[in-house]
């Protein structure tokens, strides 16, 4: 499994694969930040340029996850490390809790420590569902969406792609947030929100159209 990134959310993912027994050849990427070296933790290569991460997939693994927020990078990298050779890869933390009925995870989600899924919900390519979060029952989350820690969605919501939700917030039933939103954190969201915008508050309310 190859990590994209090195420093923060890369080591909350690596943690996730370490719980998962999944460090078999496991190697982390970044060729942005001067001050991560070439071994990470004593132990885990980093790989500092694509050519380096293409020989890895065409040899070793073709597996990669992204241990990086914002929905908008986390998608540009999804289709550069695709055109490499990459797999785009789900993992999902062995404490998360997941619906055993008509729930669909796409390519490259990352569910991670303490998270609950219960039925009939899905998630779109890239997700990131992070600790402590709950979704509700026939919830759809849309590509690339990032939801932080301890946020709470409940039943019959639908969240737009490439949107963000602020860790605490609250989404409450029968709600739609449209695509590319920011939702602030600790809001509570009890009415639907529009594309393109950002809400905070409580209740939540547009700042930004």
């Amino acid at each position: 499994m190859l990590i994209v990134g090195a420093k923060g959310f890369a080591k909350e993912v690596l943690e996730v694969c370490h719980q998962n027994n999944d460090l078999h050849n496991l190697v982390f990427y970044d060729d942005v930040n001067k001050d991560v070296g070439n071994i990470l933790f004593n132990r885990f290569p980093v790989l500092k340029n694509l050519s380096e991460a293409e020989n890895y997939f065409k040899t070793i693994d073709t597996r990669f996850t992204i241990g990086i927020g914002n929905p908008n990078l986390r998608n540009e990298l999804a289709i550069k490390f695709k055109k490499i050779g990459g797999t785009f890869s789900t993992i999902v933390a062995n404490t998360a809790s997941i619906g055993s009925f008509d729930v669909e995870i796409c390519e490259g989600c990352n569910i991670m420590q303490k998270v609950v899924i219960t039925n009939s919900v899905k998630l779109g390519i890239g997700v990131l569902v992070n600790q402590l979060t709950s979704i509700g029952h026939d919830v759809i989350i849309g590509d690339f969406v990032e939801v932080c820690p301890s946020v709470s969605i409940s039943g019959n919501c639908v969240v737009g792609s490439n949107s963000f939700i602020g860790t605490s917030a609250v989404v409450l039933p029968n709600i739609k947030i449209g695509k590319n939103v920011t939702i602030g954190a600790g809001a509570v969201v009890t009415k639907d929100i529009p594309d393109n915008c950002v809400a905070i508050g409580i209740p939540a309310k547009i700042l930004i159209k």
